[in-house]
This record gives structure tokens, C-alpha cells and sequence, in this order.
């Protein structure tokens, strides 16, 4: 503001509110005419310089979480190499005797021999599983073709006793009928017997009252 000569009321600056706004307004002003007379190349200038200064918080998140990962694995790593350096002493004494015993053509032979055989015992292992697969397959396979004959003879049988009338069926048939008359019969009886017991009743009460109603009489 004193180099540019711009006059701005301190006290409303540092209200920070409307007026201050206005107070900024005449620095932002002089700014935005100056940049407007720089001209086309100064204003592709511009834009590149404040490119530069955008601030990605996005692309900072994943620096951050990539820094932190980074740090983890570097400690990992580390006492992975502390420890493996701590048994440099011994395993460099395994390794010079190592490399200082002469190569044997008979042992290399016979160890390659060894790695063979193992070789081919796997691939005889998984060949008698697949054979063993194949036998088990074709089992069951005849398994479910005895179930499936088992269960058509099962239902020709089913069929052929249903269509079939018992020899008993009609004594059934005769025994049911009378056992029907029976109980219509027996039915009626348990009618008329409730009937008649409740005429009785009727009977006995209607007699009660006469006889209480004689002693009333008496009395009076």
C-alpha cells in the first residue's frame, strides 16, 4: 500500500468484515489492472506461474500414506538386515569352506539323481490318485445305476398292489356296512334315552313343586 500509493482506513481493515472487504477491494483493484495491461504473453505467464503454486491435496494424501509405507517396509527391512548381518560371522566361514571345496562331478550326479527319482515319486503319487478317482467314479456310477433299477422295481411293485383288490376286501366292505347300521341304531337309542331322562327330570321337578306348594298350603 505505500509503494503503490493506495490510502486504506487501518482501523476498518482490521474489523474484518464488510468494510474490510472494500478496504481490500482497492488493492485487488490496482492488482487486477496491472495484470490486465501485461498483455497475452504475460497473462499465459501468469497462468503458469500461479499453476505452480495450486496446492493438490489429493495427490499430498497419497504421497503421505505412500511416505508412511515406505517407512514401515525401510523398518522391516532393516532389522530383517540387523539380524542377517549379525550371522555375516558364521555364514561366511559356511561359505568360504563352501566355496573352496572343489566341485564333485559324482556327488552333483547323484544328488541330481535323488531330485529325479523324487520327481518322478510325485508324479506316480498323482497318477494313482487320478486312477483312484477313476475307479471311484466308475463305483459310484454303478452304484446309482443299481439304486435307479432298484427303485423302478420298487414302483412296478407299488403299482402292482395298488391295482390289486385284497381277498379280504369284500368282508371289509360287508363288516363296514353293518358296523354303519350299528352305530345309526345305537345313535337313535342315545337320542331317546337323553329324551326320556330329561322327561324324567321334568317329571321329578314339577312334582317337587306341587309338593312344596301343598306344604305352603298346609302351613297357612
Amino acid at each position: 500500500a505505500t509503494k503503490a500509493h493506495i490510502k486504506l482506513n487501518t482501523k476498518k481493515l482490521y474489523q474484518a468484515d464488510g468494510y474490510a472487504v472494500k478496504e481490500l477491494l482497492k488493492i485487488t483493484s490496482v492488482l487486477y489492472g496491472a495484470m490486465n495491461t501485461k498483455g497475452v504473453e504475460g497473462t499465459d505467464l501468469g497462468e503458469e506461474d500461479s499453476s505452480k503454486f495450486k496446492f493438490d491435496l489429493g495427490s499430498k494424501i497419497a504421497d503421505l500414506k505412500a511416505a508412511r509405507q515406505l517407512a514401515s517396509e525401510i523398518t522391516s527391512k532393516g532389522a530383517t538386515l540387523y539380524d542377517l548381518l549379525g550371522k555375516e560371522v558364521e555364514l561366511r566361514e559356511a561359505r568360504t569352506e563352501s566355496i573352496a571345496r572343489p566341485l564333485e562331478i559324482n556327488e552333483a550326479e547323484k544328488m541330481m539323481k535323488v531330485a529325479i527319482d523324487c520327481v518322478r515319486e510325485q508324479v506316480q503319487k498323482t497318477k494313482d490318485m487320478l486312477n483312484n478317482v477313476a475307479l471311484d467314479e466308475a463305483s459310484l456310477e454303478a452304484k446309482i445305476e443299481k439304486r435307479k433299477l432298484e427303485l423302478e422295481r420298487s414302483q412296478k411293485r407299488l403299482q402292482t398292489l395298488q391295482s390289486v383288490r385284497p381277498a379280504f376286501m369284500d368282508e371289509y366292505e360287508k363288516i363296514e356296512e353293518q358296523l354303519q347300521k350299528q352305530y345309526s341304531i345305537y345313535l337313535e337309542k342315545f337320542r331317546n334315552l337323553t329324551y326320556m331322562e330329561q322327561l324324567l327330570d321334568d317329571h321329578r321337578r314339577a312334582e317337587q313343586e306341587m309338593f312344596e306348594v301343598n306344604q305352603l298350603r298346609n302351613v297357612q
